[in-house]
């Protein structure tokens, strides 16, 4: 069965949008949840974040809201963005990156009213989500430190975005690349043609 490594993070609405058409992946792959934060490999590569232009964050957060219509998904920016996704991202660990409890939190996110940059908004998603003790799990060291730990291997495999999905050594980075990564699994020779690998000696 092939494993692909899937990395993604609360905060961001492609992270959210990708994750609605993971079933669409072939059975024989195994998908490994890793969490990670997108501010530590933005800060690793020296990128900014859309939302950190003005004119892209707007881009962003149309291209979003149209791409969820086109997909035919409920979808709504919460009322801060972007919000710190570290308590997300720990529970998600805590859990043991359980699909079912991370297809919950993202749609609680990206779904709902809750805010989920305010006490008040995620204590309401803690309780949706049905863990409404889940601030006594994500303090816990260990957890603090898989996050870290997370967000380093992800750079080490030359991941500088979120949702990005890598497969034997190749990476495919963001809903754009989902197609690609599709046929990919279907042909695993696609990268290997004259014209594919002329694209790396481009100066």
């Amino acid at each position: 069965m092939t494993k692909l490594d899937y990395y993604y993070d609360f905060v961001s609405p492609f992270s959210y949008l990708l994750h609605e058409q993971l079933h669409r992946l072939p059975k024989t792959v195994e998908l490994i949840y890793i969490p990670v934060l997108f501010a530590g490999l933005l800060k690793h590569w020296g990128n900014l974040g859309p939302v950190e232009i003005d004119q892209k964050k707007i881009f962003t957060y149309r291209h979003t809201t149209w791409l969820a219509n086109k997909l035919e998904l409920p979808f709504r920016i919460p009322d801060t963005h972007p919000f710190n996704p570290l308590p997300y991202l720990r529970l998600s660990i805590a859990k043991d990156n359980d699909p079912e409890l991370v297809t919950s939190i993202f749609r609680a996110i990206w779904t709902s009213e809750d805010n989920p940059a305010t006490d008040t908004g995620r204590q309401a998603i803690w309780r949706s989500i049905g863990i409404p003790d889940a601030d006594d799990l994500i303090n816990n060291a260990e957890v603090k430190s898989a996050l870290i730990s997370n967000t380093q291997m992800a750079t080490e495999q030359g991941v500088f975005g979120v949702p990005s999905i890598c497969v034997n050594g190749e990476m495919f980075w963001g809903l754009d690349s989902f197609e690609i990564l599709l046929d990919y699994l279907k042909n695993p020779d696609l990268l290997d043609s004259a014209s594919m690998a002329r694209l790396k000696q481009i100066n």
